[in-house]
């Protein structure tokens, strides 16, 4: 490399650090959207059936519904919540929350009313915004919790709020001139017990995405393209990882988003086409749903436009994963990460070479493998993966100090994941310590039977499962839902049971299969496996079985 060259790249690095102080000053007081918002005020910020807004339009509803919550007496530190789909006001009351210094959960809007009213009253919200489709959930979830007297519908009436578009009309939309920078706290899944909110202070929230700095390069953050590209929002905002990396992240770069209000495979192809998306977040089960789909169906529509999909939230099968790489290219990117913090990623030139990894730490010492206890394991033996906390940036259960000290073990913390490190450094997860199966004193991993079976034609998804057992402890069943326009039948069942034998040691095939019109499932693509154990061990019937 000549001096020139030397000095070429020396200048594009420390343009691309200048860069990077700039998001992070930006990012202390909740600018960022109205620094995009003054570069590139007619770009879109947001796309949706409910609405659209420019980056200017969103930044301005921003500061009116800011202004709006302090005239209402909100203040730093209070909390608001948010029961709403994938509308603008959704990314509205994040980037007011952000600039006003308040706290903001979203809810999960498939929740009952009480269920919900235990996250309001959890989170200690004074603010409740909600979607007018929701109005049944949201009316409940507030009238049991008197403290939260700011309420505000968005997109249709609710009984007792007031209308969040008449609210916010009269405010002004320039920038706030005292920013103080909010959070987000969200709440677990909830597997085991109620759910929890994962709590940090906001100067330790942005302490801690340092942290996953280089996993965010490493996928997509580096290379988006301002005021070009467009993101498609294939799940909903109300779960962690579709708000990072489908409404944070790309708005955070200067890029919009396209939401989807639920996942259709073919929908989503023709929003790809149609808006040029060169960007999107998925799940497994989306890759396969998309997979599934006849050859003409995913022929007729032009994705030559993405350059990156992501995925993370559940185990993607390593068959299901090359058959996508073999349609679209080396453009799939994965992560482990999770609500708490951040883990690994993996390119797919990469995960070619080391099929099944989730990929290498993103930082030195990022993930350990261990025992119970917390005691470092070796490679290729499996343990539980912990991962470490930022020095700064790290969370707590809200309100549930034993929960918190029960996952952490000294620096690192576990969410009960299982897996091992290879002998280069790579992560391969194999389960849930919750979803292992012990038979007859042997572990079986749900995970590998669930890939073997999605890989015959009729399956269009599986739980497997661990039942209750005299003999043996527990033994393995497939809960299977099949093909559209596939038949159960007992043939098919023994097919299935052979079709595992014929790819696995006999001790981890199932010893029955169950057909199911539809597995419980999170609309992050995560299936409900506790739901299906509990059935089983209940005695409960299944509908159609082997």
């Amino acid at each position: 490399m000549t001096n020139t060259d030397t000095s070429v790249r020396d200048g594009a690095n420390q343009g691309d650090q200048d860069a990077a102080a700039e998001r992070m000053r930006l990012a202390q007081n909740g600018m960022l959207l109205a620094h995009w918002a003054s570069l590139h005020p007619l770009a879109p910020a947001i796309i949706s059936p409910s609405g659209d807004r420019t980056f200017a339009e969103l930044n301005a509803n921003a500061n009116r519904l800011a202004r709006t919550l302090r005239e209402r007496g909100l203040s730093e530190g209070d909390a608001i919540a948010l029961i709403c789909t994938n509308r603008p006001e959704f990314a509205e009351a994040i980037y007011a929350a952000q600039r006003a210094g308040l706290r903001l959960t979203p809810i999960n809007w498939h929740l009952t009313a009480e269920e919900a009213a235990y996250i309001v009253e959890d989170c200690e919200a004074k603010a409740l915004i909600a979607d007018g489709a929701l109005a049944e959930v949201a009316a409940g979830a507030v009238a049991a919790v008197p403290g939260c007297t700011v309420r505000l519908a968005a997109g249709g009436p609710i009984e007792g709020f007031e209308d969040y578009d008449d609210a916010i009309s009269g405010q002004d939309g320039s920038d706030l001139p005292d920013p103080v920078l909010g959070s987000n706290m969200l709440y677990t899944s909830g597997t085991t017990g109620r759910p929890k909110g994962v709590h940090r202070s906001a100067r330790a929230a942005l302490a801690g995405g340092r942290a996953g700095a280089t996993q965010s390069a490493t996928l997509n953050a580096a290379a988006y393209r301002p005021g070009e590209d467009m993101h498609l929002c294939t799940g909903p905002l109300y779960h962690a990882a579709p708000l990072a990396f489908s409404l944070s992240s790309p708005l955070a770069f200067g890029v919009g988003t396209v939401l989807m209000e639920r996942w259709d495979a073919e929908e989503a192809l023709r929003l790809i086409e149609a808006h040029r998306v060169t960007h999107t977040h998925m799940v497994p089960t989306m890759f396969h749903r998309l997979l599934s789909l006849p050859d003409e169906v995913r022929g007729r529509y032009d994705v030559s436009s993405l350059r990156y999909v992501l995925h993370g939230a559940a185990p993607c099968p390593v068959p299901v994963k090359r058959s996508l790489i073999e349609w679209l290219g080396p453009i799939v990117y994965e992560y482990y990460a999770a609500t708490e913090g951040a883990g690994s990623a993996v390119d797919s030139t990469t995960w070619l070479e080391h099929p099944g990894t989730v990929g290498r730490p993103v930082a030195e010492g990022q993930v350990k493998i261990a025992d119970a206890e917390g005691n470092p394991l070796p490679a290729g033996e499996i343990g539980l993966v912990f991962l470490r906390a930022p020095d700064q940036g790290g969370f707590e259960y809200y309100k549930d100090p034993q929960k918190t000290a029960d996952t952490y073990r000294g620096s690192y913390f576990t969410l009960s994941d299982v897996g091992y490190l290879d002998e280069d450094g790579y992560l391969y997860l194999t389960d849930r310590s919750a979803n292992l199966i012990i038979s007859g004193g042997v572990n079986i991993y749900p995970a590998e039977v669930d890939a073997v079976l999605l890989q015959h034609p009729a399956v269009g998804d599986v739980a497997t499962i661990g039942i209750p057992n005299p003999e043996w402890g527990e033994e393995v069943k497939a809960v299977v839902e099949l093909q559209a326009g596939v038949e159960p039948t007992p043939a098919l069942a023994e097919e299935l049971v052979q079709f595992c034998r014929d790819n696995l040691a006999h001790f981890k095939c199932p010893r029955t299969i169950d057909f199911v019109d539809e597995l419980p499932r999170q609309d992050n693509g995560k299936i409900y496996k506790r739901l299906l154990r509990d059935r089983y061990r209940d005695g409960g019937p299944s509908e159609k079985s082997k």
